[in-house]
């Protein structure tokens, strides 16, 4: 299996996103990843981890709540398999009346409910800094 540059990490509505896929779980020094799929988008090669399936498993589903997603095996399986870009989609509601169903929102602020979880890929006595709460735009995003 070649290397895959691009990941999408998303919920049910996008679990049949990928054309000719095959599968792999991941042993990764975090824990296993969940079932990430690995296929095709218009002849592009695409890996799909499913955010909310529960790891190790071969069922793809909404098993794990968002507070206890082991993200550091899912981000480590990804780099494991060559991915150089993420692109992860969400679904949630919005208190702004112009927002409407289906609407396509990039964000650049949201109140971050994850506070007691590990935020590091690094366990060691040095400290090292990988985290901020609100990190600098670095790169202008345009959608065509």
């Amino acid at each position: 299996m070649g290397k895959v540059k691009v990941a999408i990490i998303g919920g049910s509505g996008l679990y049949q996103l990928l054309e000719k896929s095959e599968h792999v779980i991941l042993d990764t020094p975090f824990g296993k990843t969940p079932r990430i799929e690995i296929g095709e988008i218009e002849g592009v090669k695409v890996a799909f981890l499913p955010r909310h399936a529960k790891p190790g498993s071969e069922k793809v589903g909404h098993d794990v709540p968002p507070h206890k997603i082991n993200f550091r095996a899912n981000i480590y399986g990804l780099h494991m398999l060559g991915v150089e870009r993420i692109i992860a989609s969400s679904a949630c509601g919005s208190l702004n009346p112009a927002m409407e169903p289906g609407d396509f929102v990039i964000l650049d602020q949201f109140i971050d409910m994850t506070k007691n979880r590990t935020y590091t890929f690094y366990d060691g006595e040095i400290p090292i800094k990988v985290f901020e709460d609100k990190p600098p735009v670095t790169q202008v995003i345009h959608i065509d």
